[in-house]
Order: structure tokens, then sequence, then C-alpha cells
């Protein structure tokens, strides 16, 4: 890990509850990425934590949070019921990108998504619901589907990453990518399954992913400033 990056246990508030997230902040970086969890996960998801890694690695900021208080996730585990509740899962990433743009590191950058799972339809009502800072999507195994009408209103360039022997979720980001009116584009990891824990299929989604950021994620007409304003120094005081 570079000894130059920033690393914060964090609180995020939504209503009454406060969501736990961990944020990696490289010393010179092109944007944000708040990564939304799919059914049953956490922060604490290797799979997330890798792509994160890497993501850092290509000069992304990154926030990784539980979308479920632990007393949810108790339930969660016995039912089943929050982890396919769209709208709070949605208002809790809509609630981390403000904190985001409210917070004195983050307030210069344009904010980028990375969802799985049922985490890919809250990023995307996020992304529609506040299209001033949401800049890229990127969707891995994602249901973009359950954003039902948000997907007409998405802004951001979106990236879904569906493995090839995944054959229901195909069809499903195929439908989701006709109903979206920005830049969209299907990606398929040849030999990939849900979770892409075949020999190499993550790292294709990181490359993918990374990809997608570099190009889409920065402020290009402010890049100086956003980066200038991480190291504390104000655009035109140098």
């Amino acid at each position: 890990m570079p000894a130059e990056m920033k690393i914060d246990a964090v609180r995020i508030p939504d209503r009454s509850a406060l969501l736990d997230g961990d944020l990696h902040v490289p010393a010179r970086c092109i944007g944000l990425v708040i990564f939304a969890h799919g059914s049953g996960s956490s922060r604490f998801s290797p799979r997330n934590r890798q792509v994160a890694a890497a993501l850092e690695s290509a000069g992304c900021a990154t926030l990784l949070l539980d979308l479920l208080t632990r007393e949810e996730e108790a339930v969660d585990l016995r039912t089943r019921e929050y982890r396919f509740d769209i709208q709070r899962l949605a208002r809790r990433v809509i609630a981390a990108a403000d904190w985001a743009s409210a917070h004195h590191r983050l307030r210069e950058m344009n904010v980028g998504y990375f969802g799985a799972s049922t985490g890919a339809a809250a990023a995307l009502i996020a992304a529609a619901e506040r299209p001033d800072i949401s800049a890229a999507v990127v969707s891995r195994g994602g249901r973009p589907d359950l954003a039902d009408d948000a997907l007409g209103a998405v802004q951001a360039p979106t990236l879904l990453i569906v493995g090839g022997d995944d054959q229901p979720v195909i069809e499903l980001n195929e439908q989701a990518k006709r109903r979206m009116r920005t830049i969209a584009r299907i990606e398929i990891v040849p030999g990939a399954t849900h979770l892409f824990e075949e020999h190499g299929a993550l790292e294709q989604v990181e490359r993918l992913a990374a990809d997608w950021f570099r190009e889409y994620l920065p402020r290009h007409a402010e890049r100086g400033g956003a980066l200038d304003m991480l190291d504390g120094v104000a655009p035109g005081e140098k």
C-alpha cells in the first residue's frame, strides 16, 4: 500500500441509521468511486476490496460502504428482506454521495459508482438522482434492470460487466441497456460466472473498470484544481 494513501474509517448518516465505511484517498486522484455491494455482502467483500485496490492504483479514491446496519444485516441473514429493498439501498448510496460532496477532501471530485448484483441498481438510481456530481457507473454481475424507471434518467456513462456463463443476467443487462439514454456498454467476460470466481476473471473486471473510470471520472476542465485541492493547495496558489 502506498505510503501516501490516506485511510479513514467513516460513518455516514442516513436518517436514523449510521453506515460504516472505509475511505481510501490517494495523494493525487482523479475522483471518488463509491462501492455499492450486492446481495448479502458488506464492505468486507473480498471481491470488491480487490477491485478497490486496483482502482486506487489507477488513481481513484474509494469508499467501501455497508449499505445495511448491523441490526438489518442480522435480520437479512434470516429473511433476505433488505438485500432486495432497492429503494433503501439507493437512498444510502445517495447519502454517501451527498456526504462526499460536503467532505473537505472529496468535494472537488466527481463521483463514480461500482455496483455489484443488486447494488448496481442502487448505484444507477443514485447516479440518476445526483447527475451534477455523478460521472460514471460500473456494474459487475449486476441487476441494473431493478433500477426500473431511473434507467432512462441516468446521464453518467455506464459500463455493464457480465460473466459469459451468467446467461440470465446477460439478458437482464441487455434489456436494461436498451432503456438507457446515456453512453452505455456491455462487456462480457468469457467463461466467468456470476461471482467472477474463475481464474483471471476478476482481474479482467479490474482492468475494464479502471479504464472506464480513467476515461469518464475526472473533471477534465478542472483536473488541476481538483488535484491541487487534495494537496491542500487551492488553484492559483502554487
